[in-house]
C-alpha cells in the first residue's frame, strides 16, 4: 500500500460557466522516502491536487466530487474538519508558492515555527521557541538565535522559504507537498533550496511532491513524475524514462521548451497556443489544438492513461505508434 494514493479524484467548481471540473480522474500515488513530481503549465491543475491532499479547497464554491485521497490507507475525503487540521502539519505539511503572503507579517519568524510546534506538540511554549531556532539553524539561516526574532519583511527571499521549510518540517510529516517552491528567486538560491529539500527527505524519510514547471528541477530532485494538462494526468513514469523518452506531444514540447547552450542562438522553443479554459472543453483530448499530430479520433475521444514504453501515457498516437 502506498503512503499517499490519489484514486480517480475529481474535483468540481461552480463558476459563472456553470460547473467545470477542475481535475479530472486524477491518479496518483507516492512511497515513503520517494519524490513525485507533477509538471505542466499554469492552470493544468497542480495546485488543485496539492490543495485537495490538504483538504483546503474552499467548499463551495469547490467540491470534491468523486474519488479518494488515502494517507496510509485512510481516505481524507471522509475525513472530519477536526481530523483534517490535526493532519495538516503533523502528517502532511505544505510549503507555499510565495512565502511573503504565506508568512504573518506581525508576528516574528520563530513565533510562527513555535506555534506550528505548539499546535501539535504538547511541550511547553520556550521549548518550542527553542526547536524554533534549531530548524532555523537547520534549514542553513545564520545567526539563528537573532533571526528568529526577526519578522518576514526583514528577511530575503531565499531565507523567507528557509523559514516556510523549517514551519513545514517542524513537526516531521510523512508527506511534504512543495508547491513551486522556488518561484523568484534565483538559480544559486534555487539550487541551494533542492538540496536542501534533499537532506530533510534524507534525514526524515518523508515523500516529497514537488509540484512545478521547471523541467529543471524535475531533473534534480524527481524519482518519478506526472505529467498535468487540464486537469487530466497525461503521462506518468519515473523521472528517467520521462526526460529521456517522453511519449506525450505535451511532454516533448515541455522538454523541448529548456535553454540549452546548444540552441542559445535560435531563440526559445515554444508550445504554441494556450491551456483550454475549462469550461470549454470538448469530448476529445485538451491538447488537441495544440499538437502538431493531432487527428480527427483525437478530437472526438478522450484517450486513457495506457501503458507504453515503460510508463503511461494518454495519447492515442503514442498508444497507436503513428507519432
Amino acid at each position: 500500500m502506498s503512503l499517499l494514493e490519489i484514486d480517480q479524484l475529481k474535483v468540481t467548481f461552480d463558476t459563472r460557466y456553470g460547473q467545470v471540473t477542475a481535475l479530472d480522474s486524477v491518479s496518483l500515488a507516492m512511497d515513503a522516502g520517494e519524490t513525485l513530481a507533477v509538471v505542466g503549465e499554469s492552470g493544468c491543475g497542480k495546485s488543485i491536487t496539492a490543495l485537495s491532499v490538504m483538504g483546503l479547497i474552499p467548499q463551495p464554491p469547490g467540491k470534491i466530487a468523486g474519488g479518494a485521497i488515502r494517507l496510509a490507507g485512510e481516505d481524507l475525503t471522509r475525513a472530519s474538519e477536526a481530523r483534517l487540521r490535526a493532519m495538516r502539519g503533523a502528517e502532511v505539511a505544505m510549503i507555499f508558492q510565495e512565502p511573503m503572503t504565506s508568512l504573518n507579517p506581525v508576528f516574528t519568524v520563530g513565533d510562527q515555527i513555535a506555534e506550528a510546534i505548539l499546535l501539535h506538540q504538547d511541550v511547553p511554549r520556550d521549548r518550542a521557541w527553542k526547536d524554533a531556532v534549531a530548524l532555523l539553524e537547520r534549514v542553513g539561516i545564520p545567526a539563528a538565535a537573532a533571526r528568529a526574532q526577526d519578522y518576514p519583511h526583514q528577511l530575503s527571499g531565499g531565507m523567507r522559504q528557509r523559514v516556510m521549510i523549517a514551519m513545514a518540517v517542524s513537526c516531521r510529516p510523512r508527506v511534504l507537498i512543495a508547491d513551486e517552491p522556488t518561484t523568484a528567486l534565483d538559480v544559486t538560491v534555487q539550487a541551494q533550496i533542492f538540496d536542501l529539500l534533499n537532506e530533510i527527505q534524507r534525514d526524515f524519510g518523508a515523500a516529497i511532491l514537488l509540484i512545478t514547471h521547471d523541467m529543471g528541477a524535475v531533473s534534480e530532485m524527481a524519482d518519478r513524475v506526472a505529467v498535468m494538462y487540464a486537469g487530466r494526468v497525461i503521462e506518468t513514469g519515473t523521472a528517467d524514462s520521462v526526460l529521456d523518452a517522453p511519449q506525450h506531444p505535451y511532454t516533448r514540447g515541455l522538454i523541448g521548451c529548456i535553454p540549452s547552450l546548444d540552441t542559445a542562438g535560435d531563440g526559445l522553443a515554444e508550445i504554441p497556443g494556450v491551456v483550454p479554459p475549462l469550461h470549454l472543453l470538448g469530448a476529445g483530448c485538451a491538447f488537441a489544438e495544440r499538437c502538431l499530430h493531432v487527428r480527427d479520433t483525437c478530437r472526438d475521444t478522450k484517450p486513457r492513461l495506457t501503458e507504453k514504453a515503460g510508463h503511461h501515457v494518454a495519447c492515442f498516437g503514442a498508444q497507436e505508434g503513428w507519432l
